[in-house]
């Protein structure tokens, strides 16, 4: 166990893994797939040179079939080329652990322009994620990782993003939300993600805030800039980058920090970030009417409150 984060290795009774410690990187882009496919393509071959075992590392991806297939290299190519298909794109890989996919890189492109009709255009974004076991920040260092967060940022049009500790699980697998919930509020800094379900309606809000919280437009522009945002935030270890093309990425401490309430380690660095990110925090919405869980609105305040 790390003293930034806990060590997490939930089993189903078969002994399969059902949850564990990990890190994500994550980006919305407010922009339709096919402009920001070519983008996309970069920052995955920049995460497969990153994993060093090349690209075999990542061995299975999601067919559109629904079955899990090998990916060798002429389902490599097929990759490539529905990554780059015009209209959208619905991409997970994986790799050779298997079930624990320690490892993973999903991407929703999603067609902006020509949504679908019952889909909701305002807020819809393409979505995309890097997976890394904790394995990974321990053995090449925090440092490494952020480099790493920045490296997949840099060609992507984001209007936000966010990196760090994370459950690594399928929460519409049953029994996944309670085990999750059972953990998530005395661990604040970890995600409990879904960019599936974000997708279709962060528009350009945020979620976070995150060891890594990354800002575009048009919410670093309404902050005041980088100058702006630096003036509100006096915490220890917190620093603002700017970055190209009128972005920004925030680092809460050198180290991505899981917190633990029972210990009294609320996370005051980013409890500061969440009060100036309020007004533009993403809040899950309902859907079909069906009503948000009332865990759900807690967890999404859970540095505010």
């Amino acid at each position: 166990m790390s003293k930034h984060y806990p060590r997490i290795r939930i089993r189903v009774e078969c002994g399969a893994l059902m949850i564990r410690e990990a890190l994500s990187i994550n980006f919305y882009m407010r922009q339709s797939h096919a402009a920001v496919a070519p983008a996309v393509l970069r920052s995955l071959e920049t995460y497969v040179r990153a994993l060093g075992g090349g690209p075999e590392l990542l061995c299975g991806y999601w067919h559109e079939t629904g079955a899990w297939l090998e990916l060798d290299e002429a389902r490599w190519e097929q990759t490539r080329r529905a990554l780059l298909n015009k209209h959208s794109a619905l991409i997970e890989l994986w790799d050779a652990a298997g079930a624990e996919k320690q490892y993973r890189f999903v991407y929703e492109g999603r067609p902006i322009d020509a949504p679908l009709p019952w889909e909701n255009e305002a807020n819809m974004v393409c979505a995309v994620s890097f997976w890394l076991p904790t394995e990974f920040l321990e053995e090449h260092g925090p440092g490494r990782v952020r480099e790493l967060a920045l490296e997949l940022a840099s060609p992507l049009p984001f209007c936000s993003g966010h990196a760090g500790l994370a459950f690594n699980c399928e929460m519409d697998v049953v029994g996944t939300p309670r085990e999750v919930h059972k953990l998530c509020f005395r661990y604040p800094g970890m995600d409990i993600p879904d960019p599936s379900l974000h997708s279709f309606d962060i528009g350009t809000r945020l979620r976070g805030p995150a060891w890594l919280t990354f800002l575009g437009q048009p919410v670093l522009g309404e902050l005041g800039g980088t100058a702006g945002l630096r003036s509100q935030l006096n915490s220890p270890g917190t620093t603002v980058q700017e970055m190209e093309g009128e972005r920004a990425v925030i680092t809460l401490g050198r180290w991505p920090e899981a917190g633990d309430t029972e210990q009294g380690d609320t996370l005051p660095a980013y409890r500061e970030l969440a009060r100036v990110l309020e007004p533009w925090l993403y809040q899950e919405q309902p859907r079909q009417g069906v009503p948000v869980e009332e865990t759900v609105r807690r967890w999404e305040r859970r540095f505010l409150d």
